[in-house]
């Protein structure tokens, strides 16, 4: 409000400084304060010296001398001034002040115009310019004589601009407030209600009618994914049986056929997601995100090529909560399909988390593959784990060579929280079928490109989890341990 009303006030100070500097009396006479800011020195000082004459001055010279030596000091004083003659002292000089006050005069207006637009902002924060009504006399020197703009005008739109300047800047700072911004979000969620956030999904299947509240019967509390071809439908269909209806079943079809596997039953319960030619660890990382899998405590990630008739899921479920096992395998059947010692099953306990590999194979006993260590083709992880090792998995290394041996790296401590839960087995069949959908070059088998492609990127995974571990203990100014082993 003190601002809105001080906008005027630089009109008063016009108004003053035209009514006081080079104006005329009533009368027509010059203001004598004029003459006496113009008034040479040279001519005062003659004037002084002269002795007064009784004779008329002639016209010439009386142009430049004192108007009060021209008519008199004492007609001039009486006429104009209402003055006492003795203040003139003894010459019939006059006494008044000749020190030029222009810039005084400016300085004081604004003084003066500060201090009362104050008093009148804090004494009338509502008054209107628009009720504000000045004298003519005084209005008329700020007219604006070639626009036909009256001052009245003038000052009603400084005040109404001064008005709505100050309305845009609380309704600016009104929207401000109401925008909402919590930095706790999300990323990306950041400008939404915490109350309308859902960070996490699911695969639960909901219908197109009736009640959301109502759509669903059981909500499954573990996930199952096979990456399947057609081919091995008869396979999939006995492996899916083992599963209650606590598990909700995922389905990545490598090779683009999905309705085919609608003469069973279950299949029209399950996910279906397909896309030609690629590989388990290519669809996890895209569509088993740690969000979307949320709600499930386990996942089991499985090839399509397990015998599972010595295996009970919820059976399995119960021994690897009971054993504290965040990442775990089933125990392989050791007449085939085995390679690593660690993996393969013992008959004389429900668990194991470790074991005895060739000679050379195990700098430490706790570090794989002698522990912390189980096989990707039928890994099950806690929902936690899986959380860790799904930021892990590379986006451009499809087949995941290598990730078996950092798995580790998700859980501490790693030789106890990783294991083979040996009394719920498995046969692992070795059918190369996923290897026929490579591509033959250089007149090498499909299959046989396929394998180098794994080799391959078993070696670029050792080197970027090496690198990666090196730099942050570099950053941190610690010599790396050097134990990545993969």
């Amino acid at each position: 409000m003190f601002f809105d009303v001080l906008l005027a006030f630089p009109f008063f100070s016009s108004i003053y400084r035209q009514a006081t500097v080079g104006s005329t009396d009533p009368v027509g006479i010059p203001n004598h304060e004029s003459y006496l800011e113009i008034e040479p020195k040279a001519v005062r000082e003659t004037s002084r010296s002269r002795k007064p004459s009784a004779s008329p001055i002639d016209p010439s010279v009386s142009d430049l001398l004192d108007p009060v030596q021209v008519y008199g000091a004492s007609d001039f004083c009486s006429s104009y001034l209402n003055c006492d003659m003795a203040k003139f002292g003894s010459g019939g000089r006059s006494a008044l002040p000749r020190k030029s006050n222009e810039n005084m005069r400016l300085i004081i207006s604004t003084v003066i115009g500060i201090v009362l637009g104050y008093l009148i902002g804090i004494s009338f924060p509502t008054v209107s310019i628009t009720k504000l009504h000045f004298p003519s006399s005084i209005i008329s020197y700020i007219e604006d004589r070639n626009s036909g703009i009256t001052t009245q005008t003038l000052l009603n739109h400084a005040w109404t601009s001064a008005n709505n300047q100050n309305r845009n800047n609380a309704t600016s700072n009104t929207t401000d407030a109401l925008k909402i911004y919590v930095p706790t979000n999300p990323r990306g969620a950041e400008r939404l209600p915490p109350g309308i956030i859902v960070p996490e999904s699911d695969f639960y299947l909901r219908r197109l009618w009736g009640n959301p509240d109502e759509d669903l019967i059981t909500r499954q509390k573990y996930l199952v994914t096979f990456t399947v071809g057609y081919d091995q439908k008869k396979n999939i269909d006995a492996a899916v049986k083992k599963f209650s209806e606590n598990f909700a079943i995922l389905l990545f079809h490598y090779d683009g056929r999905t309705s085919e596997w609608d003469e069973f039953e279950w299949s029209k319960r399950a996910i279906h997601v397909s896309t030609r030619k690629q590989t388990k660890w290519w669809y996890a990382k895209r569509f088993l995100h740690p969000d979307i899998v949320a709600p499930y405590e386990y996942i089991f990630i499985w090839d399509e090529d397990l015998g599972v008739q010595h295996f009970d899921a919820e059976e399995y479920i119960r021994l690897v909560k009971k054993h504290g096992l965040e990442i775990s395998q089933p125990g392989l059947e050791p007449d085939k399909g085995l390679t690593w010692q660690m993996t393969k099953r013992r008959g004389d306990r429900e668990v194991h988390k470790e074991t005895e590999e060739k000679p050379g194979w195990c700098a430490d006993p706790h570090l794989p593959p002698c522990a912390a260590f189980v096989e990707i083709m039928a890994t099950v992880f806690s929902r936690d784990a899986w959380r860790c090792v799904w930021h892990m998995i590379q986006n451009d290394l499809v087949h995941g060579w290598g990730l078996d041996f950092a798995l580790r790296k998700c859980v501490e401590p790693a030789h106890e929280k990783i294991g083979v839960v040996d009394s719920q087995w498995i046969v692992h069949q070795v059918v190369p079928s996923l290897g026929n959908q490579g591509h033959s070059e250089n007149g090498k088998a499909p299959w046989e490109g396929v394998r180098e492609r794994c080799r391959k990127e078993w070696g670029i995974f050792r080197k970027r989890l090496s690198e990666a571990e090196k730099a942050y203990y570099l950053s941190k100014g610690i010599t790396s341990p050097n134990s990545t082993g993969v």
